[in-house]
């Protein structure tokens, strides 16, 4: 593989990182800002641009992420029963857990929140369930996919006998 095709797959890799933080932490910040409103109105509208975004963004950088991974990998010549490895795909199937799941809620609470606006009537008990169950699943996720980056970084960091000023 040449120079400029591992670059290109370390950037991509990094972006897709970046991305699926970053989406993560906004939709998690829109949702609760939405949800600490009490407005069905409110919440109906952020969780519909939550599920796009989430569609959009998160969902590609799911794929982009392994596809790059194993190139990177392979590229390098990193045999794929490396320990940092191993653990990392373990923290990203262990996220997928999680994730898959959030996606089905944030439809579900979209979904009943716009039935509570169409119907005039208050949030029902399940939507709550349902943002508490969202709520308590992003903490594992976010803080599995925050060990994968350290482990990514700590393993490409040059060890001190190979670090040049």
């Amino acid at each position: 593989m040449t120079d400029m095709m591992m670059l290109a797959l370390r950037w991509a890799h990094v972006i897709g990182a970046c991305v699926l933080i970053g989406t993560g932490a906004g939709i998690a910040f829109f949702m609760v800002m939405a949800h600490r409103t009490r407005e069905p109105q409110v919440i109906a509208h952020t969780a519909r641009i939550v599920v796009i975004a989430d569609m959009l963004f998160t969902a590609s950088a799911v794929v982009v992420q392994p596809v790059t991974g194993v190139m990177l990998a392979a590229g390098l010549g990193w045999p794929f029963q490396t320990p940092w490895l191993v653990t990392s795909i373990a923290l990203y199937l262990f996220i997928g857990a999680f994730w898959l799941p959030v996606v089905w809620m944030q439809v579900r609470m979209r979904d009943l929140a716009t039935e509570a606006v169409r119907s005039g009537s208050p949030l029902p008990r399940l939507y709550y369930r349902l943002y508490a169950w969202w709520f308590a699943f992003g903490f594992p996720a976010f803080g599995a996919i925050l060990v994968i980056v350290w482990l990514m970084l700590a393993t490409l960091l040059p060890q001190p006998a190979e670090a040049t000023l």
